[in-house]
């Protein structure tokens, strides 16, 4: 899924240069160029949305356990608390477009949920789509967080919230 070239853009910047995004799109760098490098299955991580659910609600819960030991501020995770919240509701699915096939044992998917709370962060405040204020989606989104915890914790979230609804 390569952005349209006559859609507005947004330039962001990561480690590597600088990468174009849909000037609307809650993602970051990191996730398009996840979505420029694994386009496998032409299933979507929106395709899955208890996925999608199960990691907000993660995000949630790491947030608030940092908020307990001191290591967030509570400005910052009420922010996380809100977007998290909203994508738990189902809210902003449409902004997970990372093939849900991708190497990094989930990576991808995890700062793509961390690029969109922050951008809902910046958002909420008045701040630019990728600006990283108030909420910078590794230092603040994913504080205290690992990769190799917070997806296998959201896969089996997801598929205990499938296997219910059977």
């Amino acid at each position: 899924m390569n952005p349209d070239p006559s859609s507005p853009m947004r330039v962001e910047h990561d480690a590597f240069g600088e990468v174009l995004v849909p000037a609307d799109a809650l993602w970051g760098a990191n996730t398009q160029r996840a979505v420029d490098a694994f386009a496998v299955s032409g299933i979507r991580t929106s395709d899955r949305p208890d996925l999608v659910v199960a990691l907000a609600q993660v995000k949630v819960a790491a947030a608030r356990a940092n908020l307990a030991c001191g290591v967030l501020s509570a400005e910052h995770a009420q922010l996380i608390d809100d977007a998290g919240s909203q994508i738990a509701a189902g809210q902003h699915h449409h902004h997970f477009p990372i093939d849900i096939v991708q190497g990094g044992g989930g990576t991808a998917t995890n700062l793509n949920m961390n690029e969109v709370i922050a951008n809902l962060a910046s958002r909420r405040v008045g701040e630019p789509l990728g600006s990283h204020r108030p909420l910078h989606p590794i230092d603040h989104v994913n504080r205290s967080q690992s990769t190799n915890d917070v997806y296998p914790t959201a896969l089996s979230l997801a598929v205990r919230m499938a296997g219910a609804r059977t």
